[in-house]
């Protein structure tokens, strides 16, 4: 069972990276997108039945790759049957697809039949790799399909017929096998590929080392490792969760024995990792499906992103640092800190993949899919030629890779097939006009209560799910009321990717926190409450650009440039007001001052009465503040290196 477990999960990933590389059509050989797609649920399916269990064992994650077991576990009978089904029936889909797809209308029972079975296993499927929730919603959408005419008038569908839709489901090129899955095996692989492989060569030790290089020596020095070496894995690595076991089993340790409160360390990895998901170049992968979803080049939404992101960081590495005055801790001693110069010289080649890819995104304007591939290959040539300290792959090490991009990329598999459940129900019942109407009407036409409204829905729907799954469903379900209501559609889809990713830290479903709590070993509850008071920033910082398009690089540069200036004196005073120092004690009314100039400061103008004075006073406000604390009684200014 393991021997064939790991030889299917390897062969899809090298099926999905022929696709990729555009290598059939090279070489002649013509076939339907949603053909390729069946034969990789051919191999999805299976898998998913062989190695995850009816019923998980507790606290177990999908992101967890022990969780695969790596055909430890016994398989029940009615497991290998559904595996044998599942594999049978997607590779008929594959085969019968030309025809099939042709007779909606007619609906033969030949198709009928599979399209039943097909989406009962899918449902199972998500069960099994994404959890409840997100099968629930699926579900749900499905009632709502053949009850949406019961509805009130200004909400409800059309009326459709079961074997009617049921069919659509399968065999329309729009719905299960549409464009979200289509984009999923083939950018999101192609990305998962390269994270895989930069990480299993030795980059995820490279890039902790050079943020102890880095950071080390700083007081607080410690959860700064952990928010820059964090930010540079969670971009590639597309997973929270995965960032927080990574990277945490080193940093999150580190800050503990500095000092750092055991809830405080996990929080902080949490937050960091959490905000990797949107930070440019890669985000996660989540930005090619932005583009996607936008129609617009990947370098669009790039440049949208890092303006936001960059707040982020600048926002935990302010409060990482007051949080180490307060407690007047020091960096690293110096015997812990890597030696700089050896780092380089074993490991100088990491840099190189990110380089070609920008490069090839941004320059020579390759499809994504291309410039992953070529990115991954720079690193097997450099990891190949010059090894990491003194270690190179081997053979077994790259099937190690992919196998384990094979098995990473299951649940995105079944969530992006669940997303084209719901995206057919609310396009085939017309029910998506009637949420996006619902939802306006619920905010009474104000934008900040939709943007309110929506921010908790984000969270809500986003409980447990992995990033790119939060994004395809959100960008379905919600994103469209938010265009609805004037706002620009680049900036409605960050908004949602901001909050569907706090999900990860915002109790009681925060698996993130969750995730970093187990390293930290504190209490998970209180670990998901202290990120959301660390990361605080990321809850502002979406209603800021959505308000202030020039967050997001749009207007005049004079705009941008003010603008992005007034966020950052923001951030940075909210920083101290929310940890209680700046350089000194902050005692109430002091934290007080400070958020209040904080706010004023990031005050947007859009919708906002007066929003420009709003912000000159903030500014005066924030002046004084500075002021006092540098020219004030100096009995309680500690000098620490920051």
């Amino acid at each position: 069972m393991t021997k064939l477990t790991n030889a299917m999960a390897a062969l899809m990933t090298l099926i999905a990276l022929i696709w990729a590389s555009d290598a059939l059509r090279l070489v002649g050989i013509a076939v339907y997108t949603e053909q390729y797609i069946a034969l990789l649920l051919a191999f999805a399916f299976p898998l998913i039945f062989l190695l995850l269990p009816a019923t998980k064992p507790k606290g177990a994650e999908i992101s967890d790759e022990n969780e695969f077991n790596q055909g430890q576990r016994h398989v029940p009978w009615y497991d290998i049957l559904a595996a044998v089904i599942g594999c049978v029936l997607s590779l008929y889909v594959m085969v019968r697809f030309p025809d099939l797809s042709q007779l909606t209308a007619k609906r033969p029972l030949d198709g009928l039949i599979p399209a039943v079975i097909m989406l009962a296993m899918l449902l199972e499927g998500v069960r099994r790799t994404s959890g409840m929730i997100i099968t629930l919603v699926v579900v749900g959408s499905l009632v709502l399909a053949f009850v949406g005419h019961l509805l009130p008038a200004e909400v409800s569908g059309r009326r459709i017929l079961p074997d009617h839709f049921i069919y659509f489901l399968l065999w329309d090129s729009t719905a299960i096998l549409g464009p979200v899955l289509t984009i999923v095996t083939s950018i999101v692989v192609a990305f998962v590929f390269f994270g895989t492989v930069l990480f299993k060569t030795g980059g995820a030790d490279f890039f902790t080392d050079a943020s102890a290089c880095l950071m080390g020596k700083y007081r607080g020095g410690q959860a700064k490792i952990a928010i820059l070496g964090s930010s540079l894995f969670g971009s590639i690595s597309g997973s929270v969760v995965a960032n927080v076991v990574t990277t945490g089993v080193v940093t999150i340790p580190m800050m503990k024995k500095a000092g750092f409160r055991p809830q405080l360390a996990g929080a902080i990895e949490a937050v960091a990792s959490t905000g990797g998901q949107l930070l440019p170049p890669v985000m996660g992968v989540t930005a090619f499906l932005m583009a996607e979803f936008l129609q617009v080049e990947y370098s669009a939404v790039a440049l949208a992103a890092l303006v936001p992101a960059l707040l982020f960081y600048i926002a935990l590495f302010i409060q990482a640092d007051l949080e180490a005055a307060r407690a007047n801790m020091k960096g690293l001693d110096p015997s812990e800190i890597p030696n700089g110069r050896k780092l380089l010289k074993a490991g100088w080649y990491f840099p190189v993949p990110f380089i070609v890819l920008i490069i090839v995104l941004f320059v020579l304007k390759y499809r994504p899919e291309t410039a992953a591939l070529l990115a991954a290959c720079s690193v097997f040539l450099t990891a190949t030629i010059f090894g990491f300290r003194g270690k190179r792959p081997g053979l077994a090490d790259w099937f190690s890779i992919f196998r384990e991009t094979g098995l990473k990329v299951l649940d995105i598999f079944m969530v992006a097939a669940a997303a084209g459940v719901v995206i057919a129900t609310l396009n085939y019942t017309g029910l998506g006009f009637g949420l996006t109407l619902a939802m306006v009407k619920l905010s009474g036409g104000n934008l900040m209560a939709l943007l309110v409204i929506s921010a908790a829905a984000c969270i809500v729907l986003g409980m447990g799910m992995p990033t790119t799954g939060v994004y395809i469903l959100l960008a379905t379900l919600i994103a469209p009321a938010l265009i609805q209501m004037g706002v620009a559609p680049m900036a409605a889809h960050m908004f949602i990717l901001y909050f569907g990713c706090l999900s990860m830290i915002t109790p009681p479903v925060a698996i993130g926190a969750f995730a970093a709590a187990s390293i930290a070993r504190a209490d998970p509850l209180a670990t998901g409450f202290e990120a959301v008071r660390f990361g605080w920033a990321v809850f502002v910082i979406p209603f800021l650009f959505v308000l202030s398009p020039s967050l997001l690089l749009e207007g005049p540069a004079w705009l941008i440039a003010v603008d992005i200036s007034m966020a950052v004196a923001g951030v940075s005073l909210g920083a101290a007001g929310v940890i209680g120092y700046g350089l000194r004690r902050l005692g109430p009314v002091a934290r007080g001052i400070h958020i209040l100039a904080a706010l004023s400061l990031m005050t947007p103008l859009q919708g906002i009465d007066w929003g420009r004075m709003v912000n000159i006073f903030g500014a005066i406000l924030a002046v004084s503040i500075v002021a006092w604390e540098v020219f004030g009684p100096k009995k309680q200014v500690q000098s620490s290196r920051s």
